[in-house]
């Protein structure tokens, strides 16, 4: 019985290996033979999850017609993987990818590391700060105290708590947006948000219109939901939405869905206007597109003198093409899984009706606590606290990077979590890897792009400031170090580090 469970085709597999071939060598780097620079392309896609453990990988024959290289060469390359570990293979079955015993299996996506892991890495990999004290606290206070009278009932709402769909409703109409209670669905964080609206609307084989690049995670959902993917390309540095590209997409894919992030944009930090907005909406409500703009960090400025721009519902007050996304989880703390959905009455009928079948509800006491921030001031003040924090960190960040590696070039933001950086020339998978050697965790481009895209990049997260950006800058040199001359980790090696 075969062991693989998918299959990687080597058209596919191909445009993945020559995102990484493409990039320039860094200076003083020594090339491989070609079948070691295949194994190790091929080990990094597995370990960075961007090919699945017991995928399926090509015949021979097959990838090396597609990739212009001899037989010998693929076959040495699977050779080297198999005495590594990173795949097994059986006649008549062929080869799938795995990892040596011990390992663990790669994620897909971008999760945290464990808390027991923090002394030793550097993680850059989550754009989520601490919690903004003393409000936390205060919250779940006043949220235990509001709970009796729910403690009386089942406390499954699927549409939310009444008086927290009250609140949020009327915090939109505050904004110029006028909204009704019955627009608002509370959901389990932002993923739970737009996991809903995917398979609302999404279903299996649907196109689904994305930013190039765009966050990873939600990216990674999109694909296990099955749907086919349409990169638009967005401009360089902070310059954001290229709407003659979206148009162009818009009318010729046709997708169901496109998804946006036009508040300071994961990973870029762009920060989409007024008109860009305005003819986004109009470009879907003429392709009969369903447009999801995702404001999970649209409270997150952090330079004085930023003008917001109206959200993108405010061109579309009544919902018919704009569903929007809100969550408590950048503004307030990732350990805050409250996130909302924004849209006309009769969607949000139908998403709280499929919510039957899905997690029923979203859990009563961290709904009670939002609604206490919300109601109190006090989502005002700890949000004040965050953006102070995440000022700080990304100041620091930025003097420690620019310090360390002042070729590598990047545009700073004027708000978000997240820093867009070109990496020198050198293979952001190669870093990733690199880093965890030195005790530092960084994601690569290529996990916010479609199929191979941004090798060159990687992203920093305004989450770590003072000695610890300071530390965390001079281990990324050690891995570019690393990268640039071939691998060797030479002196370079974990220190512990405790913040």
């Amino acid at each position: 019985m075969a062991q693989w469970t998918s299959a990687v085709g080597a058209a596919q597999l191909s445009r993945l290996l020559k995102s990484q071939q493409d990039r320039p060598a860094g200076p003083g780097s020594r090339r491989p033979p070609a079948y070691r620079a295949l194994a190790d392309g091929i080990r990094l896609l597995v370990l960075e999850g961007r090919v699945p453990v017991a995928a399926r990988l090509p015949a021979e024959r097959e990838l090396a017609l597609s990739l212009s290289v001899s037989r010998t060469t693929v076959a040495a390359a699977y050779e080297a993987l198999r005495a590594e570990g990173f795949l097994e293979s059986r006649r008549g079955a062929g080869s799938w990818t795995a990892v040596p015993a011990g390992n663990p299996v790669p994620a897909r996506g971008l999760e945290p590391l464990p808390p027991e892991a923090l002394g030793s890495i550097i993680d850059l990999g989550c754009a989520a700060l601490p919690a903004p004290e003393p409000w936390l606290t205060r919250a779940v206070r006043g949220a235990l105290e509001e709970l009796p009278p729910y403690a009386h009932t089942h406390g499954d709402y699927p549409a939310g708590l009444p008086a927290l769909r009250s609140m949020i409703a009327e915090r939109y109409t505050a904004r110029g947006i006028p909204t009704m209670p019955e627009q608002i669905m509370v959901t389990t964080g932002a993923m739970g948000a737009i996991d809903a609206i995917c398979h609302l609307f999404g279903g299996r084989g649907e196109r689904i219109a994305v930013e190039s690049p765009s966050y990873a995670n939600i990216l990674q959902l999109m694909r296990e939901a099955g749907a086919r993917l349409v990169p638009v390309a967005m401009a360089e540095g902070l310059a954001g939405w290229d709407m003659d590209r979206w148009r162009q997409v818009l009318r010729e894919a046709a997708p169901r869905i496109a998804y946006v992030v036009a508040d300071f944009h994961n990973p870029t930090g762009a920060l989409a206007d007024e008109d860009q907005r305005r003819q986004l909406v109009e470009a879907a409500r003429s392709a009969g597109t369903v447009l999801v703009a995702d404001e999970t960090m649209s409270e997150l400025w952090l330079d004085d003198g930023v003008e917001m721009p109206r959200p993108v519902c405010g061109f579309d007050p009544a919902g018919s093409t704009v569903i929007t996304v809100g969550s408590a989880s950048k503004a307030f703390w990732a350990g805050m899984r409250i996130g909302w959905v924004r849209a006309a009455p009769d969607v949000i009928r139908s998403l709280v009706a499929a919510r039957a079948y899905a997690d029923l509800g979203t859990p009563v006491l961290e709904q009670l606590a939002v609604n206490w921030l919300f109601s109190t001031g006090g989502w005002e003040q700890a949000v004040e606290l965050r953006r102070d924090q995440a000022r700080q960190n990304r100041d620091d960040l930025v003097a420690a990077v620019r310090r360390e590696l002042p070729e590598w070039e990047f545009a700073v933001p004027e708000g978000g979590l997240t820093l867009w950086v070109r990496a020198g020339g050198l293979s952001g998978s190669r870093l990733a890897e690199a880093g965890e050697r030195v005790g530092l965790r960084v994601p690569s481009g290529p996990r916010f792009g479609v199929d191979g895209a941004f090798e060159g990049y990687v992203r920093l997260p305004f989450t770590v400031g003072g000695a610890v950006a300071e530390e965390a800058a001079a281990r990324l040199a050690a891995a570019a170090r690393i990268v640039e001359s071939g691998g060797t980790i030479g002196a370079e090696g974990p220190r512990t580090f405790v913040a």
